[in-house]
């Protein structure tokens, strides 16, 4: 009876667990609809919300423009709530079919602020090596297409200027905490999504986080590449969410920021007399011609043209839009983008040539972008990205330095801007006027085709280990370019000085019309990466390790106009194995070691590779339990301190553009053939041959034999150049983040830089003509401070945020390949690298007793007028000994920035400052030494004043006009070699501060843009480079060491509309 009774009981248990079964499975089929509001804490409804259902692909809902949700799903599963800014909330749904949400806002920390450092994202807190970031949105207010021109005043530790505003050329080369090499390349290595690109070929939009690692803790994982540091930028991806649809569109214009000021053409009439007298030559222009001149009575003759007037347009107009879309679900997301960019240029254009082709200076860019992320499974995940730009830049048949060039040349007097006639005008040198430059020269095409492509595969390998993670990446890119030049000129022609007696002009064809002929050109290259990866990441307690093993191989091969050079149709690679192994105790004690083993192709057998170690430790105060009692204010208080070695394998010839490739490699050539001229020792020398030196010599056949000789030496000893490093920094948050801050002190000693070795002793078997060997053989020693910090404060209603960064570099060549002299301030040794060196100027010679009682100078004539050096080595006599480094060098020691950003409910204003200091360029050139090339050269208004430049008695009949401390000297026609010489005298400051950029923004969020499906809508007013403060007062300061000859930095103002959908 027992046994029964329980055989029973086990009979309905079994029912009973089938009958749930049945209804769980019910259940699971079953649907429900859930609506609900989700609002913030302030009870406004959150429009664009997404909802979904957790582990569920693609079932997902978003809230309208009232904040309200409807989804169908299965019961007793989690819903999802996301929203841009807000935590994230997960709620589990049995049968209810209402759920209203309250979402609370980020209260995200300096701790929890992550960047992207070589080995991933990580926390800010746990960072133990010298890193900058920079928020992406003060990247996006550059009007230009060019991402460098917004680093300067951005970045801390970088040292950007840009030299050029002309269209499609208008980037800014920049260094990571300033030079510290004068052999191998100094540019920092660019990383997009973990490949070597060009930043400046990305769209501002598709860009998601912008870090620089400066110091080898930091960089050491890339080995060679690193060396000069690295700028990590990510592209924006797809986040899990219904589309979203972003759209810009930007209305530009452009202007100069400075445009040099010449004089018109009675002054410059004026002048040219003044130069030929104070030299005691017969003036060019007699009382009449300056009376017909101020007239304007022969335009043909004696025109009066203001070329800049005559050239350049007021301003230009420049459009950009972009797209994008961003979306995605549990199992698949992605990010969609497309741009357009139309830079017009400020040229003047023949507007009967319209309709067949454009010489303006324009620029067109079309940038697209596809990322996509797939869950393979819950823990493969596959990363696609096709991306790349096609640029399209349109110029003159001359390029534009060459205009700039002609402008400056260009006197107001020298020739119309065509002949009344219609003849196109030159003078007896067949010189064409900038006008005829610019629009009657044909025209050139150049297209750049960029494509890019990347994968990667990350592997969770949690049932290895847990924490272990595998990544994978590949990447295929291609680059090419094209050109066309179309070129042809007018016949020219040039008119006697005085019309013939009949009053008519007798002209002479110096040049007869050159139709149409086009010559093209392209070049492209083709890139391939690989990288494997493995990483581990676990929390044992207090205890956190990571560490990274990594395997990296790139390969770079041109595909076009090789040549017959062998060498160029073999790729350049490169080959490493890079690790890192990470401790922290508790957020408190940092412990990192790096290391990169790599290999180049540039080295023999048993160079090739080199071992790059890097180590850096943190201390963490604010975690330790006296700070977290009594000093609650103290967020993070980190000091930092790292070492490291990191190589560079990059080499360049002298022009600093060609890389050298395989220097451990001879090469051998013909020589020896007679010479004609008679120079046989030099001629046989540098083209090599045997000389039996017999009877007949000098004929060929005879004793004088062709033959293969070494046209450059090996050298298999050629090695890295290794830079050890050094760095100090601390890393603050105080009063829960309002103040941050942080400082660096960096000390790199360079060794081993590549350079040609220029003075070997002639037994070293050197022979003239030889390329010349190269070597290890440079030092330089670089150091510096660099640093940012913000303040944020809230004023009643108004959100106030201060920034400011900082970048101090300073360099010395320790040791160079040089001829030693007994002056040691001839040479470059304990110098800065690039230092600005010349003669010191003492003023103006006052008069001939002046000139009697100074020692004798060797540049050619000079008066009184001209300038006075200083006799250095007081030997007496002053020459090229007594040449000497003068303060810095072009490149700035110093440059700052510092900001200032409200906001108050729907209204944004934000400003920007940029400055430079400690840095120089030299005065020269027609610009600022007029009549140097008699009847060349404009002259700027700063010389019509007759206080700025010293003026002989006679002509002015005021001794006061002798000035010897005038800022010019006389003025002197047919140029002077004396006052030419590079001297302090035209060594000018080129410090200045720049009001880089100021924007106000609106953001509309009402329910009239909900009716359209707008989210928001935000409209911007944004004005760059508005004004600048420096002693340059003719040229913008960050390219006055062009002398006027290149395309001015522009002044920008911009109107955008930003679309979210």
């Amino acid at each position: 009876m027992k046994n029964m009774k329980q055989q029973f009981l086990v009979i309905i248990a079994a029912l009973c667990c089938f009958a749930a079964g049945i209804s769980a499975q019910q259940s699971t089929h079953r649907q429900i609809v859930v609506t609900g509001v989700v609002t913030d804490e302030n009870q406004e409804p959150l429009i664009g919300a997404n909802v979904s259902v957790k582990d569920v692909p693609g079932l997902g809902s978003i809230t309208n423009i009232n904040g309200k949700f409807s989804i169908k799903m299965q019961p007793y599963n989690r819903l999802i709530f996301s929203y841009i800014g807000y935590e994230t909330q997960e709620i589990l749904v049995r049968e209810e079919r209402t759920v209203n949400v309250v979402m609370k806002e980020k209260t995200e920390t300096t701790l929890d602020e992550v960047v992207i450092t070589a080995t991933g994202a990580q926390k800010k807190l746990t960072v133990t090596g010298a890193v900058s970031t920079i928020n992406v949105e003060q990247l996006r207010t550059s009007p230009t297409g060019s991402i460098s021109n917004s680093l300067a005043g951005n970045v801390a530790g970088i040292i950007a200027r840009q030299t050029s505003g002309q269209p499609g050329k208008n980037v800014s080369e920049f260094w990571i905490r300033g030079i510290s090499t004068f052999g191998a390349g100094s540019s920092a290595l660019v990383l997009v999504d973990g490949f070597e690109r060009d930043m400046n070929e990305l769209n501002y939009e598709d860009i998601e986080s912008f870090t620089v690692l400066k110091d080898a803790s930091a960089t050491a994982i890339y080995g060679s590449r690193g060396a000069n540091g690295v700028v990590l930028i990510t592209t924006r991806r797809g986040k899990i969410n219904k589309i979203t649809v972003d759209a810009k569109v930007e209305t530009i214009y452009n202007t100069r920021t400075f445009t040099p000021d010449f004089v018109d053409g009675i002054t410059y009439a004026n002048l040219a007399n003044e130069a030929r007298r104070t030299r005691n030559l017969e003036p060019i222009y007699s009382g009449n011609e300056l009376k017909i001149l101020t007239q304007g009575l022969d335009p043909d003759l004696l025109p009066n043209v203001d070329w800049m007037d005559t050239l350049l347009k007021n301003g230009a107009m420049s459009y950009r839009a972009t797209l994008n879309l961003r979306g995605g679900g549990q199992n698949a997301r992605y990010f969609v983008s497309g741009s357009y960019l139309d830079e017009g240029g400020m040229y003047k254009v023949d507007k009967s040539l319209n309709e067949d082709y454009n010489t303006n200076s324009n620029n067109k860019r079309w940038n697209y972008r596809m990322n996509a992320d797939i869950d393979v499974t819950r823990t493969t995940l596959l990363q696609v990205g096709i991306g790349g730009s096609l640029k399209k830049m349109n110029e003159s048949g001359m390029t534009s330095h060459e205009i700039w060039n002609s402008i400056l040349n260009q006197t107001p007097t020298s020739m119309p801007i065509m002949y009344s006639n219609g003849y196109t005008p030159t003078n007896s040198d067949g010189d064409i006027n900038p006008w005829v430059a610019s629009t009657q020269c044909g025209y050139n095409e150049q297209w750049w085709n960029n494509i890019q492509t990347n994968i990667t595969l990350n592997q969770k390998l949690d049932f290895i280990t847990k924490g272990l993670n595998f990544i994978g990446r590949f990447g295929f890119d291609t680059d090419n370019y094209n050109f066309i030049k179309r070129y042809k000129c007018p016949a020219l022609w040039s008119a006697d000085r005085f019309r013939k007696d009949d009053g008519t002009i007798n002209f002479t064809r110096k040049r007869a019309e050159q139709e149409m002929t086009q010559t093209s050109g392209n070049t492209g290259e083709r890139k391939e990466y690989f990288e494997a990866e493995l990483q581990y990441n676990r929390n044992f307690k207090s205890h956190i390790l990571s560490g990274t093993l990594k395997y990296t191989q790139d390969s770079k091969v041109k595909t076009q106009e090789i040549g017959n050079d062998i060498k160029n149709s073999l790729p350049m690679r490169h080959q490493g194995l890079a690790g890192r192994i990470a401790y922290n105790w508790n957020y408190r004690y940092f412990l990192n070691f790096n290391f990169g083993y790599t290999g180049s192709e540039n080295f023999a057998a048993g160079h090739q590779f080199g071992f790059f170690p890097a180590y850096s430790v943190a201390w963490n105060i604010a975690e330790e339990p006296f700070v977290k009692k009594n000093l609650k204010w103290v967020n993070m208080f980190k000091v930092r301190y790292s070492w490291g070695k990191v190589g560079n394998d990059k080499m360049y010839e002298a022009n600093g553009t060609t890389l050298i490739r395989f220097p451990y490699l001879y090469t051998i050539g013909y020589g020896g053939a007679p010479n004609i001229w008679g120079d046989n020792a030099g001629y046989y020398s540098a083209f090599g041959g045997y000389n039996w030196a017999d009877y007949g010599y000098e004929k060929y056949g005879t004793t004088l034999f062709q033959g293969l000789r070494y046209t450059s030496y090996a050298n298999d000893g050629v090695t890295w150049e290794i830079a050890t490093k050094h760095d100090i920094g601390l890393d603050m948050s105080l009063f829960d983040d309002k103040f941050t801050l942080t400082i660096d002190y960096f000390h790199e000693d360079r060794k081993g830089i590549f350079m040609y070795r220029r003075y070997l002793p002639a037994t070293a078997g050197v022979e003239n003509g030889m390329t010349l060997p190269q070597a290890n053989v440079g030092k330089v020693l670089s150091k510096g401070v660099d640093g940012n910090f913000a303040y944020k404060q809230q004023v009643g209603s108004v959100q106030l945020t201060m920034r400011g960064n900082m970048t101090l570099s300073k360099n010395e060549v320790k040791d160079k390949d040089e001829q030693n002299n007994v002056y040691p301030y001839l040479m470059e040794q304990e110098y800065r690298v690039n230092q600005a060196k010349g003669l010191i100027a003492l003023g103006l010679f006052k008069d001939y007793t002046d000139i009697r009682n100074s020692p004798q100078q060797t540049f050619g004539a000079y008066q009184p007028g001209d300038i006075k050096y200083k006799d250095v080595n007081g030997d007496g006599i002053v020459n090229w000994d007594d040449i000497v480094p003068l303060k810095y060098s072009y490149v700035p020691q110093i440059q700052y920035g510092f900001a200032t950003e409200f906001n108050w409910k729907n209204f944004n204003v934000s400003v920007l400052f940029e400055g430079v200091s400690r840095v120089t360029y030299f005065k020269g050139g027609n610009m600022y030494q007029p009549f140097s090339g008699s009847t060349v050269g404009n002259v700027i208004t700063d010389f019509a004043n007759p206080a700025n430049r010293w003026i002989s008695r006679e002509i002015s009949g005021d001794p006061a006009t002798e000035n010897p401390n005038a800022k010019y000297p006389r003025l002197y026609y047919g140029g002077s070699s004396n006052n030419s010489q590079s001297s302090s005298f035209w060594l000018s400051d080129g410090s200045y501060l720049r009001l880089k950029n100021v924007q106000v923004s609106y953001t509309l969020k009402n329910q009239f843009l909900k009716k359209f499906g707008l989210q928001k809508a935000v409209i911007s007013m944004i004005g760059d480079n508005l004004a600048v403060w420096s002693k340059e007062k003719m040229l913008d300061p960050a390219q006055a060491g062009d002398n006027g000859t290149v395309y001015p930095v522009q002044r920008v103002y911009t109107l955008q509309l930003n679309l979210s959908f």
